[in-house]
């Protein structure tokens, strides 16, 4: 499907809240994009409705190239939760580009940390306030913990908040937050 402008917010943003969109940014052209373009409509086929592929010419939408940071093209943007959370740019091989959408359907890796957490008996508060749906208050209680945790405990702390800032997104207000706070504590 080709977007616009218009039509951007609804076809990806949105509908990424619901399944994960890849959108693969091009120009008619740009003899790369061509090359790309089965590739990555194959492997979206072969994965039977899991992901959606829409298209939009950068020539026809320079708002929306400069507004991802579009600067060379191809360029193929994963959304999840009306947010980039993958992203590469230039022609792929079908194994690479079969290997970027295995690991945009891939579980999130705080829901199997959090199963880790759960099945081990660790951190049971961050798991209280992650069931309750609080990822902010999970945050707040993995940083309070860092300074006094032994080394591999800090490890596990650093791991389980990095996962929820992928979870959340990079530009979700409350992980450049807590980021910064995790480092101050971690160093």
């Amino acid at each position: 499907m080709d977007v616009t402008e218009q039509t951007f917010d609804d076809a990806v943003l949105e509908r990424s809240r619901d399944v994960p969109v890849v959108v693969d940014f091009w120009a008619d052209w740009c003899g790369p994009c061509h090359a790309l373009a089965p590739v990555l409509e194959g492997e979206i086929a072969e994965r039977g409705g899991q992901v959606e592929l829409v298209k939009v010419d950068v020539d026809a939408n320079q708002g929306l190239a400069a507004q991802f940071g579009v600067s060379g093209i191809p360029a193929v943007k994963a959304f999840r939760n009306g947010a980039v959370v993958k992203q590469f740019v230039g022609a792929q091989s079908r194994a690479s580009v079969a290997t970027f959408l295995d690991e945009l359907l891939a579980p999130p890796r705080a829901d199997s940390l959090v199963e880790e957490l759960r099945a081990s008996g660790e951190l049971p508060d961050v798991v209280t306030a992650l069931d309750a749906g609080d990822v902010e208050a999970a945050l707040s209680l993995i940083v309070d913990a860092v300074p006094s945790a032994e080394p591999t405990e800090r490890e596990r702390l650093r791991e389980v908040a990095v996962a929820l800032f992928e979870q959340l997104g990079h530009d979700d207000p409350v992980v450049s937050g807590y980021r910064r706070r995790l480092a101050t504590a971690l160093y």
